[in-house]
């Protein structure tokens, strides 16, 4: 079995033992109880994942903390091996500062001036970004870039380029991804502003901006993932058994929403968010 193809398969065991467990009715806890559609689908997905449960409830802050440590550990995983197509020292974080990284280094002086100034607080609002998984790239030594032939030297230019660590440069903050393991009332469009400010705040290139879920409500998915400009797509835990769900309850209107979503490319797997970080 090719090696994501496992990595995928451990994912959704350690997610299927540790944040899915199973309400009253035998509903998943993604599932919106009100929702007789929402609990088919969450169901079926979870049947054809085939995993054990939690058998213990898990809180809503719980689960979403356990999704976000667990698919750091598969994309962390994941992306090693593609280090031969996007070599460099990377770092997979949960929570991280994200003024420690370049693009973004000016943001600790404003929250000082901010802080230190009601007028700028009530003028700039909550412009405060903390991301759940941050992808970074270490800066890269002169002797590393020099390996083959000596392309630049300490005092020369380029003086200023993120890319030397010659430069005192902070790590590249290379992709943000929010965890949204259900999508209701106003999740979606928290992960919208949080896009928004990260490419209207940064000085230097924009990261990748991606959001995984577990909702199994294409309409919910579709809140999220219809329009372009603030993320760069929405990636579902297990996209595959989700669709295989949704064609197995015969609802034209869930099955051509999840179509639309993957073939206008707003919506794909897990698996596929490696390679999209690789890119």
């Amino acid at each position: 079995m090719p090696a994501i193809q496992d990595l995928r398969k451990t994912y959704h065991r350690a997610i299927c033992r540790q944040v899915i467990y199973l309400k009253a009715g035998n509903k998943p806890s993604m599932a919106d109880v009100a929702s007789s559609l929402s609990v088919e689908l969450a169901r079926g997905l979870v049947r054809r994942l085939g995993y054990p449960t939690s058998k213990t409830p898990v809180d809503g802050q719980t689960a979403g903390s356990l999704l976000e440590q667990i698919t750091r550990d598969f994309l962390e995983e994941a992306f090693s091996l593609l280090r031969h197509l996007r070599p460099g020292q990377w770092q997979f974080s949960v929570h991280g500062n994200l003024a420690d990284f370049d693009q973004y280094k000016h943001l600790a002086e404003l929250a000082d001036l901010v802080e230190a100034n009601k007028e700028l607080r009530i003028a700039l609002g909550d412009y405060v970004i903390k991301p759940d998984i941050l992808v970074s790239r270490q800066p890269v030594l002169d002797s590393e870039i020099n390996r083959n032939q000596t392309i630049v030297n300490e005092s020369d230019p380029p003086k200023h380029t993120p890319f030397r660590a010659t430069n005192l440069s902070a790590p590249t903050l290379h992709a943000s991804i929010s965890c949204k393991w259900t999508l209701r009332s106003d999740r979606a469009q928290n992960a919208r502003t949080e896009g928004l400010n990260l490419i209207r705040n940064r000085k230097g290139h924009a990261p990748h901006i991606a959001v995984i879920t577990g909702e199994p409500l294409p309409n919910r998915i579709a809140s999220l993932a219809m329009g372009t400009g603030d993320i760069d797509c929405v990636y579902h835990f297990a996209l595959h058994e989700l669709v295989e769900a949704a064609n197995a309850i015969d609802n034209e209107a869930v099955t051509e929403m999840l179509d639309t979503l993957v073939q206008g490319r707003r919506l794909r797997d897990i698996a596929d968010l490696p390679f999209d970080l690789a890119l």
